[in-house]
Order: C-alpha cells, then structure tokens, then sequence
C-alpha cells in the first residue's frame, strides 16, 4: 500500500498553518524578550538614581566643607541629603512604573495586605 497522497492544495494549507503557528510562537518570545530588557533598564534606572544621589550628596557637601571650613559637617550633611533625594527619586519612579502596570492591565503582584483594626477584630 502506498501512503495516502494529500493534494497540491491540501499541502499548501498545512505549510501555511505551520508557518503561521511558528511565527506566532517567535513573535512571543520576542515580545518577552523586549519586555525582560525593559524591566531590567528600569532597575538599572533606580539604582542610578541611588547612586548618583547619594554622589551628588557628596560632592554637594565636599563644596561646602571647602568653602566654608566645616570640613566633616558638610560631608555628612551632604550624603544625608543626598540619600534622602535619591530615595524620594527611586521612590517616585517606582510610583511611575507601578501606575503604567496598572494602566497596561498588568497583574499586581505583592499587593499591600490590609489588617483589620481593633474594631473589625471585636466583631
């Protein structure tokens, strides 16, 4: 017995069908590669921001040690400034990147867990 014999047009729509599936299945991967490369420059971002802070901070501080003499007091003032600016950055870039998930529809993940208060305890 010979195997069954598929027509020319038969054959044309499975090659189709397979090429479609395969692109559908690169495109994926794709699509999650890009979105793995943006969530990793964003972090890259936020360290950034830390950093450069607290760097600013420093130099900031250094400045003043130089110009006006307090030779540790400005140092120190000026990483403390430093650090605080750089979390309120990180901070609000993180509120940015949450409030864009959020508009994208994305799932949340580690939400906020809400404890009862004394009253709702009682009940």
């Amino acid at each position: 017995m010979s195997p069954t014999k598929e027509s020319r047009e038969e054959a044309i729509k499975r090659l189709n069908k397979s090429a479609s599936a395969l692109e559908a299945r690169t495109q994926a991967d794709k699509s999650a590669e890009v979105a793995a490369q943006k969530v990793v420059g964003q972090a890259y971002r936020i360290i950034a921001e830390l950093l450069g802070g607290v760097a600013i901070g420093l130099a900031f501080g250094f400045g003043v040690d130089r110009l006006f003499g307090t030779t540790p007091m400005g140092v120190v003032g000026g990483v403390l400034l430093g650090f605080a600016l750089s979390i309120y950055m990180a901070r609000r870039t993180a509120n940015r990147l949450m409030a864009q998930a959020k508009a994208a529809g994305l799932p949340q993940q580690g939400e906020p867990i809400i404890e009862a208060d004394d009253e709702d305890r009682e009940r």
